[in-house]
């Protein structure tokens, strides 16, 4: 029998509910996976919280990977017996075997394991869209990163190193530091005690940044703007303290500057651009380029502890669903 974790209300991580439940088979577009690990992602306590609405009752989860076990009618370019990964709706993939569409599925290389990518897939596609799409960035450039010792923040910092971008990455304590700094973190700025865009502005000679990636939201949002340069790019791709208030007067008053919030999803909607970005993806992660940390691993029964560790801020890197 399968299993899958859902909530009937939104809310707490007691929501949570470990549920038997029926597969069935593939239609058409369809396949049938067995998950092999799960992804295990901020975003996801948005959905639980309500904070990204959905229908009750729902599964949760938007990341995962395993073995094709079964393909529906019409579908192609992936058959049964392929290793798979995949990031996007619809909702469920905190489950053991799923019904799902085709589509959003990516083949994996021989060389990189199930468990790699759950927890890669999202935070590396996020990353690859991050450097290589929103913005025109150059050998030589600086950025800010929030999060620097999260799963986004480690694989940015890695790739940025290797397209000769210098990242300056805020964490919360000396050992999230370390852990940044050995990613190719080269500027550490402990927002809890340092006044983040005054230490922006001595570590760029006064000019500040052309481009903030800031996962965090309302806690860091003034402090964002204040470090970017004259009609510098705010990338609001996350929101852990809630959702910014943002007064465009603002903008101007900080130099003309450029705001976005982007989704994944419009990054990887077409296959060829999906599959661009998660073959340059794949080719540093299989070459070893690109280290992905998984520094958690949990039972998926376990997934109401999971988002107590995950909102509690003790995780560090990645972390995945085992099954």
């Amino acid at each position: 029998m399968a299993h899958a974790i859902r909530f009937h209300a939104t809310g707490g991580p007691d929501v949570l509910r470990w549920e038997t439940t029926d597969v069935g088979a593939p239609g058409p577009g369809e396949v049938r996976i067995r998950h092999i690990a799960v992804g295990l992602n901020f975003a996801d306590t948005y959905f639980r919280t309500g904070l990204y609405p959905a229908p009750l009752p729902a599964g949760l989860g938007v990341e995962a990977s395993g073995v094709v076990e079964a393909a529906g009618e019409g579908v192609v370019h992936v058959a049964e017996g392929d290793r798979v990964t995949y990031t996007g709706s619809p909702l469920g993939a905190y489950s053991t075997e799923r019904v799902m569409p085709a589509d959003s599925l990516i083949r994996l290389p021989d060389k990189i394991s199930c468990e790699t990518a759950a927890a890669m897939t999202m935070r590396g596609l996020t990353s690859a869209y991050l450097l290589r799409r929103i913005h025109p960035l150059q050998s030589g450039d600086t950025v800010l990163l929030h999060a620097a010792a999260g799963g986004v923040g480690l694989i940015v910092s890695q790739w940025a190193k290797l397209l000769g971008i210098t990242v300056i990455g805020t964490v919360s304590s000396e050992e999230k530091a370390e852990i940044a700094r050995a990613h190719g973190c080269e500027h550490i700025i402990y927002y809890r005690r340092e006044d983040v865009a005054e230490r922006v502005r001595e570590l760029t000679d006064g000019k500040g940044v052309p481009v903030v990636f800031d996962s965090v939201g309302k806690d860091t949002i003034a402090g964002s703007m204040a470090s970017l340069q004259r009609r510098g790019l705010l990338v609001c791709f996350g929101t852990a303290s809630g959702v910014p208030p943002l007064d465009a007067m603002q903008l101007a008053i900080h130099g003309s500057l450029f705001v976005t919030r982007p989704a994944l999803a419009d990054y990887i909607a077409e296959p060829a651009e999906r599959g661009a970005l998660a073959g340059e993806l794949f080719g540093h992660v299989a070459s070893g380029r690109i280290k992905i940390e998984i520094n958690q691993r949990y039972a998926l029964q376990d997934a109401v502890q999971a988002h107590r560790d995950l909102e509690a801020g003790r995780t560090t890197g990645s972390s995945v669903f085992v099954l």
